[in-house]
């Protein structure tokens, strides 16, 4: 693996910050990778235009910023239309199919993978654990990550109390993102 680099938006609220946090940790605490994280946030704390940006490398990063993602995990059709057109030709689009409306926005040879995943956090009983069902399918689809090391980063990062339900919304996703894996 050379670098990767990974843009995730969507609206304060949604977990977003987690979502790159848990994604940054998997790779660099629990896979001996580099990872760096920039978030940006809205000005108010719930609702607003919400992004972060993780670089995954097996070598030293030297530019953390994220300019062309190679892969944009979206969670708001605001996140869509201001992010696809500038992912990288040929890159992934991974959504939230119930909250984004794919377009052409995306560059030539773009691919997009959608997941009910509000639909899912709310059968699991809490529609807060949507960025954890992303998370699983990030992982699942991509491959970049193990499944244990994500687990580890998920069970790190989630509140005490909360272990059971995340492990299930991490599994949901990644099941999920495995039936639809890039060949």
């Amino acid at each position: 693996m050379a670098t990767t680099q990974i843009r995730v938006g969507g609206l304060g609220g949604q977990g977003v910050i987690l979502n790159a946090s848990i994604i940054g940790k998997a790779a660099s605490i629990y896979e001996g990778k580099h990872a760096t994280l920039i978030q940006a946030f809205g000005p108010e704390a719930r609702g607003s235009a919400c992004s972060a940006q993780v670089t995954i490398s097996s070598e030293d990063i030297g530019y953390p910023y994220v300019k062309n993602p190679d892969v944009l995990v979206l969670m708001s059709q605001d996140a869509y239309n201001q992010f696809a057109p500038s992912l990288k030709p040929g890159g992934l689009v991974l959504y939230e199919e119930e909250l984004v409306t794919v377009d052409g926005r995306m560059p030539a040879g773009a691919r997009a993978i959608g997941i009910p995943a509000t639909r899912f956090a709310e059968e699991l009983g809490r529609r807060l654990v949507l960025n954890i069902i992303m998370v699983g399918f990030f992982a699942g689809v991509t491959g970049l990550l193990t499944f244990e090391a994500v687990e580890k980063a998920v069970r790190d990062s989630v509140p005490k109390g909360t272990e059971d339900l995340n492990m299930r919304a991490l599994k949901k996703g990644y099941e999920f993102g495995r039936e639809t894996k890039l060949v």
